[in-house]
């Protein structure tokens, strides 16, 4: 459930809280003192992920939704548990390895060329309808953009070129590059050191609840766009500011500034 104006000004911190077509805009006002120089991405803020798990149900008629629930659930525990033991594989095995699982658990006689047709749907995503235009703002005011994600520099790429948003993005970041994924650590100090930014002057944009509790406990100042609507994990820890689209986050940028 979004928080109120109510439940703003009941936090212990201080904020600059402003509602925003049912969004709260929360700003802690120590973080305003930091001009924000570069804005960094996760994939899915800007790309659209739906039309990968529709597929499924074209597939396997009525049960779509179950298997791309597990498999989506499977595809991170994946990455974290293979991150704390040290057994890496980059996310494209890792995504497919959890789609072979999900299918299995579900007893659903997935075959070799129906899984490599729903994989090759992250190889063709297209951009949220708010995108371009968000983009085009964020550049013309001045900041740098960049992706950090757990995709391969493949599927970035290929993200990318299908979108049509070649050339709005400074630098473009996969975690596969280091051979860890996100929450890590050293994956939320890739824009640091790409950009050659103190953390305090990058502003992380994640797609779900996990990747802002890391970036937070990492040190970013975080908006955290969740477009599915979810509330925030129970980590202690919480975005300075959340939406449902990019619009939002132009308006808390044009809020700090």
């Amino acid at each position: 459930m979004p928080l109120t104006r109510r439940d703003a000004l009941g936090l212990t911190t201080t904020f600059a809280a402003t509602a925003l077509a049912g969004t709260l805009i929360r700003m802690p006002r120590a973080a305003a003192a930091a001009k924000i120089e570069a804005v960094v991405f996760d994939a899915f803020p800007i790309f659209d992920p739906r039309p990968i798990f529709a597929g499924l149900d074209k597939i396997v008629p009525g049960r779509g939704k179950t298997l791309g629930d597990l498999w989506r659930t499977r595809q991170f525990e994946y990455t974290w548990l293979r991150t704390a033991a040290g057994e890496y594989e980059d996310f494209w095995k890792i995504t497919r390895d959890a789609l072979t699982y999900a299918a299995e658990a579900l007893k659903i006689d997935l075959s070799a060329e129906q899984a490599d047709a729903v994989m090759d749907a992250y190889l063709h995503l297209k951009a949220w309808p708010d995108a371009r235009p968000a983009l085009d703002a964020l550049r013309q005011s001045g900041l740098r953009l960049g992706f950090l994600s757990n995709f391969t520099p493949a599927m970035l790429e290929a993200a990318i070129e299908s979108a049509g948003l070649q050339g709005y993005f400074d630098q473009v970041l996969s975690t596969d590059l280091i051979g860890t994924f996100k929450p890590d650590p050293n994956a939320y100090r890739m824009p640091t050191d790409a950009f050659d930014l103190p953390v305090a002057k990058i502003l992380f944009v994640p797609f779900a609840g996990w990747d802002a509790a890391g970036a937070k406990w990492f040190g970013y100042e975080t908006f955290w766009v969740n477009r599915l609507g979810t509330p925030p994990e129970a980590l202690g820890v919480h975005a300075d500011g959340s939406g449902r689209n990019l619009d939002d986050l132009a308006a808390y940028l044009r809020a700090r500034a």
